[in-house]
């Protein structure tokens, strides 16, 4: 038996990277399984390992569902919205893996 959960990150599509000039960083922006969503990442960890989620480089992410517009899920250097559901946890847990690495690929 497969989970739905095992095909999370097939239609990721990367909308933009938009590197900060000012204060580092950079700003990643795209879709995944149905939902949008907007990271604020680094090229190092974050100096206090709360301010990220896990070991991701991830300061802050943002996650809004297509269909009905509701944000399933937001992190600024801290939960404020946790995870609507299993989906919702399994993309925020693929974008963790490597998203900031993406955004720091040369």
């Amino acid at each position: 038996m497969t989970n739905a959960n095992d095909d999370i990150g097939e239609d990721l599509d990367i909308t933009k990277v938009e590197r900060r000039t000012s204060c580092g960083g950079a700003w990643v922006r795209g879709t995944i399984a149905g939902h949008r969503f907007e990271a604020l990442v680094f090229p190092e960890h974050a100096e206090n390992p709360e301010w990220e989620i896990g070991d991701s480089r991830i300061s802050k992410l943002w996650v809004q569902c297509l269909a009905d517009k509701k944000v399933v899920f937001n992190w600024d250097r801290g939960a404020d919205v946790p995870a609507a559901d299993k989906t919702v946890q399994a993309i925020v847990d693929f974008l963790c893996v490597g998203i900031a690495d993406l955004a720091y690929a040369e």
